[in-house]
């Protein structure tokens, strides 16, 4: 017995490595690189920005506001002049300042419906879903450009103006559906620049549709109506976003995302049916879209901590307004305020600016080139085309400036720079007039020089304080509420500004 135990320890001897075997193994384990990790760091590119097909029915559901706001700036000096010569019972025309008060009056009704409604919508949309007020906002711009388009009145005009405004007080939850599709921290600066892009993209569209279809109702026999074509096409194109948004857009609030949606199960349907008929292909696939209750908590949290997604567990279901505006929030909604103040002036008052009339150049070198009451006199299709151009222009520099701008720069960085921009745009525009009188030849790149300045500064201050305006709320259950006040403090100041 003792014979087998000895053996059996020199076996076992014999069999463990010597110890410069050990110090060489141990070696040469330390001196092997480090296993790559199996998961890779997914790049912050357009290409791989998750939910892009949510993001841009979102977006194409934001062109509401630019049809609705931005077609009639370059007809609405000529539509009021049209309707206060048509409604003057004596045979005096009205001056250039009773339009441009007017003007400015019609402009200003809508931040102000806006304003009335932006919480508003924002609480509904808590308690009823995303998707539904959406949904509501859309049919209600509809009735409001048609309306607007068949008005004969300041006073109507003004009315379905407010209502326009009051429908598009969606902003905010459209923001907040924005951080409720995308939920990773890192993507913000991209998805949030969806919204922008096409709200620009609907601007130019806007702009240019507003200045060739004014002068086509006329032609057309619409003699009482006019001006009556570019919201009646406005109101086409949004019965378009309405159908999309029933069909394709998915709710996105946590306690609805769930529910059976028939609008989204009969749009996939038809799509079904159209691929099959067209491609050729079966109409149902065999894949199954995985259910995100089937992941354990500690995945999620895993994925939580390391994706940077905003928390919401043991938050209130209404986080109390002291918790919500801490000192960065309000420091975020003065800058907000302040930057929706300056641009909404100016993307309203600079067109009513571009078609007053011209001043003879006798007068104006004789004036003040601190007091000048002339225009630029150009007509709705050249201010059409100008605005269409440029806001073209701050498409691309939205695409493929502002995300190399906000990786160098970071997104402060990027707003102090569009900060520095915008006063010498503001300090050089009344100066067009003078410098149209004494040579007309530069008057044109005087305008787009101007605009390219304005559009710049825009393109880079827009996302950046919806970024910063989104990161300042700590919890996610709080987006919806900053950004409610965010567009209600927004609209506030584009009603005052005009």
């Amino acid at each position: 017995m003792m014979v087998r135990t000895v053996m059996e320890e020199e076996e076992v001897r014999l069999l463990q490595p010597k110890d410069s075997e050990k110090s060489e193994t141990s070696t040469n384990t330390q001196s092997l690189p480090p296993k790559r990790e199996k998961r890779e760091e997914t790049k912050t590119t357009w290409r791989h920005l998750p939910e892009k097909k949510q993001l841009l029915l979102l977006a194409f559901c934001r062109l509401s506001t630019p049809l609705s706001n931005a077609c009639l700036l370059p007809y609405i000096y000529p539509l009021v002049s049209s309707i206060l010569t048509t409604s003057n019972s004596t045979s005096d025309k009205p001056t250039a300042q009773q339009i441009t008060r007017l003007t400015g009056l019609i402009i200003a009704a809508y931040p102000l419906g806006q304003t009335t409604t932006s919480l508003l919508w924002t609480h509904l949309s808590a308690l009823y879903g995303r998707k539904p007020i959406i949904l509501i906002s859309l049919l209600l711009s509809i009735v409001a450009n048609i309306g607007f388009a068949f008005s004969t009145s300041i006073a109507t005009l003004l009315f379905w103006r407010v209502l326009a405004g009051m429908a598009n007080g969606v902003v905010g939850v459209m923001r907040t559906m924005t951080t409720e599709i995308v939920r990773e921290k890192k993507w913000n600066a991209r998805a949030f620049l969806a919204m922008p892009v096409v709200f620009n993209s609907g601007r130019v569209a806007g702009v240019v549709l507003g200045g060739v279809l004014a002068d086509v109702g006329g032609k057309l026999g619409w003699k009482k109506w006019p001006y009556a074509l570019p919201a009646v096409f406005n109101a086409g194109i949004l019965a378009v976003c309405l159908g999309a948004a029933i069909f394709g857009l998915r709710e996105s609030l946590e306690e609805r995302r769930n529910r059976k949606d028939w609008g989204v199960e009969i749009g996939r349907r038809i799509y079904s049916f159209a691929r099959a008929m067209v491609f050729g292909k079966p109409a149902e696939s065999g894949y199954v879209e995985v259910n995100n209750q089937d992941h354990t908590e500690n995945e999620k949290e895993d994925r939580t901590q390391e994706e940077g997604i905003l928390t919401t567990s043991n938050s209130p279901a209404n986080p109390p307004l002291r918790s919500i505006f801490t000192p960065d929030l309000i420091k975020v909604l003065i800058s907000f305020t302040l930057f929706h103040l300056h641009n909404t002036t100016f993307l309203h008052i600079y067109p009513v600016y571009l078609s007053m009339p011209t001043q003879p150049s006798s007068s104006s070198t004789s004036s003040n080139i601190f007091h000048t009451t002339s225009g630029l006199g150009l007509s709705p299709s050249k201010i059409g085309l100008a605005l269409g151009l440029i806001g073209l222009l701050g498409i691309l520099l939205q695409l493929f400036i502002y995300p190399q701008l906000q990786s160098k720069l970071g997104t402060q960085g990027v707003l102090r720079l569009a900060n520095t921009i915008f006063p010498l745009a503001y300090v050089l525009a009344p100066f067009l007039s003078l410098l149209a009188s004494a040579n007309p030849s530069a008057k044109y790149p005087a305008i787009a020089g101007l605009l390219f300045l304005q559009v710049m500064g825009r393109t880079m201050a827009m996302p950046s304080n919806m970024v910063l305006l989104t990161e300042a709320a700590r919890e996610r259950k709080a987006v919806g509420t900053v950004q409610g006040w965010g567009t209600m403090l927004g609209c506030f100041a584009g009603a005052i500004g005009p």
